[in-house]
């Protein structure tokens, strides 16, 4: 067995998965540096959620190694990857999956209310997340009243209110009208820069994909190319930091 390097974050070496018989992932191995906003492209079916789900510890390759800050994800149990998702990961999907009957800060506390933080502080940094994704005032609001905009953003504050080490984002701008969707990846994308958090993004959308540091492309469940993304204007790179196991 092989330890990462020091300066990656998530690793993943040689992850197959199949459903039913059918490859999702064929051989797959990633990194992913501290702080890095990594974008996984490929057309629909390539095993993009697949591979997120994996590094997540939602899925278990077979066979596969996944570490996340050195330690192996691949081999812990059931209830200790529930825990590390819990505590370290944040996951923002398709849809935002909102829970109904919850306002906008409630659904956004929910992270922090499992973990046991008291109502007053989870409602305190619910809303500062809230107001930093310009939903402030989605606040009081229940999911049926808001756009579909306004939920993901929502979605996107609960991923965040956390503090995760790592955000697994995917596709999250998909149901989303084109005016919509570069402003909510951008909102993501500044708010993980400002609080040192890794992204990985799945997505189909290329100008989505130019807002990360580096794409890699997934093709029938095999790696592709690795891309470093453009230089975002005025030479900014991606903020340093350092995150403890």
């Amino acid at each position: 067995m092989v330890a990462p390097p020091d300066n990656d974050v998530l690793w993943a070496r040689g992850l197959h998965y199949s459903y039913n018989g059918s490859p999702a992932l064929t051989g797959v191995s990633v990194g992913v540096r501290e702080c890095e906003i990594l974008a996984v492209t490929g057309p629909r079916g390539a095993g993009k959620t697949t591979l997120l789900k994996c590094l997540s510890g939602q899925l278990l390759a077979d066979p596969g190694e996944v570490w996340f800050n050195s330690a192996p994800v691949h081999t812990l149990s059931r209830s200790a990857r529930e825990r590390l998702r819990r505590e370290r990961f944040g996951w923002i999907d398709t849809e935002p999956h909102l829970v109904p009957e919850l306002t906008g800060w409630e659904n956004a506390a929910l992270p922090l209310l499992a973990r046991g933080i008291g109502h007053r502080a989870a409602k305190r940094t619910a809303g500062e997340w809230l107001e930093r994704l310009d939903v402030g005032d989605c606040a009081r609001k229940r999911p049926a009243a808001l756009t579909q905009a306004q939920r993901q953003r929502v979605a996107i504050a609960r991923a965040l209110a956390g503090e995760p080490t790592v955000v697994f984002a995917d596709e999250p701008t998909a149901p989303l009208h084109t005016a919509d969707r570069a402003q909510v990846l951008r909102t993501l994308t500044t708010a993980a820069r400002s609080h040192q958090i890794t992204v990985v993004l799945a997505t189909l959308d290329e100008e989505n994909a130019a807002l990360a540091d580096r794409t890699v492309t997934l093709v029938d469940g095999r790696r592709g190319g690795a891309i470093p993304a453009p230089e975002a204007p005025g030479g900014e790179g991606r903020a340093a930091c350092s995150v403890s196991a």
